[in-house]
């Protein structure tokens, strides 16, 4: 399983991850955005670039990298750093940098080059191991999630649910607990490519949820009110509860890209 665009994906979505992993919390990071920068003179292309609002020039740039195979090659280190530097070359930003090399498990970690070694003790490089977070019990929500992409198949669907019932404790609003709530049957579908949406629902205990007299009681009300002003009404309700786009067009009878429009429309704001 190729891991990096999952791990892009997450960043992507909660950048705030990234941060945690490193230990550099702050209010501020709220404020970069995740993305994928051409280095132009040499059309390479970096995928995980977290940058910063151009007003905030005292705040690092922060490269990332994701390693979850082999470097058979022996080119991670000589690739990451050039790169970093062909950017620094081709920008030319005023502001700091920081790298973050993760890897899913230490035993990819090919080892530094010698020739690289000045990074060796620098905290301006920093190098990250997934299997050893479980080494802290107390992780976090985004580190937890981080966790389930290493973990074995005999472990993993137990860890997902608990994942689940601490998302709905932990995070008080809607739309922040729905998009989590997706991230993490992202990984499942990553890591189970060959179970359909129900069965990956299924092992994660989403579809017991649905059986819940809050659940119900939701729907119920979604579908009076989209009764009394227009079925299209009850969408945000409905989205709220944790229903895909696919099963409110069919429980509302509407129209598929009528639905898809609004849940975007919610996603926006």
């Amino acid at each position: 399983m190729r891991t990096d665009s999952l791990f892009y994906e997450i960043f992507q979505t909660d950048p705030n991850i990234v941060f945690e992993l490193i230990n550099r919390q702050s209010p501020r990071n709220a404020t970069y955005s995740f993305a994928s920068v051409e280095v132009k003179e040499t059309s390479f292309r970096m995928d995980g670039i977290l940058v910063p609002p151009i007003y905030a020039a005292d705040l690092p740039i922060v490269f990332v990298e994701v390693q979850g195979y082999k470097d058979t090659k022996k080119v991670l280190y000589s690739s990451f750093i050039s790169e970093i530097f062909l950017y620094l070359h081709d920008y030319q930003p005023v502001n700091d940098w920081q790298a973050v090399l993760i890897f899913t498990k230490r035993s990819l970690d090919p080892g530094l080059p010698r020739n690289y070694r000045l990074f060796a003790p620098s905290e301006q490089f920093q190098r990250i191991y997934l299997d050893e977070l479980s080494e802290n019990t107390e992780l976090s929500l985004g580190l937890s999630l981080l966790q389930l992409v290493g973990l074995g198949e005999e472990v993993v669907a137990a860890r997902g649910r608990e994942l689940i019932i601490r998302t709905h404790q932990e995070v008080t609003d809607t739309n922040a607990q729905k998009k989590f709530i997706e991230l993490i049957e992202t990984v499942f579908v990553y890591k189970f490519p060959d179970l359909s949406r129900e069965e990956i629902e299924a092992m994660l205990g989403l579809n017991e949820l649905k059986q819940t007299r809050v659940y119900q009681e939701a729907l119920e009300e979604g579908l009076e009110q989209g009764l009394k002003q227009g079925k299209l009404a009850a969408v945000p309700l409905l989205l709220k509860v944790g229903m895909t786009v696919e099963e409110i067009s069919e429980q509302l009878g509407v129209n598929l890209a009528a639905v898809r429009q609004i849940a975007q429309q919610q996603q926006s704001e």
